[in-house]
């Protein structure tokens, strides 16, 4: 499938209820030649409002720490697990979440990015194991199928508790060292 065809599904997606209440479908945004794909949860409303991920006060705070650490925003690639807003900003359902994965599977089998970093617990859960504790295993690697992949804290956490950004910003300057040696390397 091509990215214009993976697109164009997900945009006139159905198989779950979701799509009812959606304003539109937040497919990916970024680089798709990248070397590091960074996976969130779900859009939140100003993500639906514009069809782009991380654009809300989360988005603003995960930029600040992109560029603490010298990530440049157009380097890599953003995607969601949900490619629509669950009500109220809730956590999203198993089955929204079983009837959405194949989008992202194949945005990462398009991309085929040797790192992966998990924005939170909840993308955690479903892309490295499902007892997942964001407190204890953030920015611990491990490999998986073709690619490393990690998990950090959510931007939206650290909006709530912002005790944790310390831990975040140490993670993320061990995000970029593992993204240096790649971009030596190519990519």
């Amino acid at each position: 499938m091509t990215w214009e065809e993976l697109e164009q599904s997900c945009r006139t997606c159905e198989k779950c209820e979701l799509c009812r209440t959606r304003t539109n479908t937040v497919f990916g945004v970024g680089n798709r030649k990248t070397g590091i794909l960074f996976v969130g949860e779900a859009p939140g409303e100003q993500e639906d409002l514009k069809g782009e991920p991380f654009v809300g006060a989360a988005g603003k705070l995960f930029d600040r720490f992109l560029e603490a650490v010298d990530i440049p925003r157009e380097d890599i690639y953003i995607a969601n697990i949900l490619k629509c807003r669950p009500p109220k900003n809730r956590d999203p359902l198993p089955a929204e979440e079983d009837a959405c994965i194949g989008y992202l599977q194949a945005q990462i089998d398009l991309i085929r990015p040797p790192l992966v970093v998990c924005l939170g617990r909840i993308a955690a859960m479903r892309l490295i194991k499902p007892d997942f504790r964001i407190t204890k295993e953030h920015g611990i690697w491990v490999k998986k199928d073709n690619y490393e992949i990690c998990a950090v804290y959510h931007p939206s956490l650290l909006l709530r508790d912002p005790r944790r950004k310390p831990e975040m910003m140490e993670d993320m300057k061990l995000i970029a060292q593992r993204y240096a040696v790649l971009k030596g390397l190519g990519y």
